[in-house]
């Protein structure tokens, strides 16, 4: 494949032309969804792909989101979605934060109960 998109649309195509082949193989109920995200950088330019790509899709920004410094638009085929989200500054430091405490925290895994 030419790149990671190609090799993407290649990879779907062929799991739809799998599952359609195949019957009997279950599949799951809950949707499918695709996540892409811009480079990280100034959240104005970060903001600004994402309009571009809900320009693209026809969507509006997802407001739902907007109070988690999550920057997103969406659009769904059925039980596949396809999100577009950049995760702000603020989102992203919060998590390093929570993250930052990640091995302080120790249980007793070893107590009878």
């Amino acid at each position: 494949m030419s790149n990671d998109r190609d090799a993407l649309i290649a990879g779907l195509i062929a799991v739809a032309g799998f599952l359609k082949a195949h019957p009997q193989v279950p599949t799951s109920i809950a949707p499918v969804i695709i996540r892409a995200f811009p480079v990280n950088g100034p959240d104005d330019e970060m903001r600004a792909e994402v309009d571009k790509v809900a320009a693209v899709l026809g969507t509006e920004i997802d407001a739902d989101h907007l109070p988690y410094d999550h920057y997103m638009t969406g659009i769904g085929f059925g039980p596949v979605r396809y999100e577009f989200i950049a995760i702000l500054a603020a989102a992203r430091a919060r998590h390093a934060a929570v993250d930052s405490y990640r091995e302080c925290i120790q249980t007793d895994d070893t107590q009878e109960q």
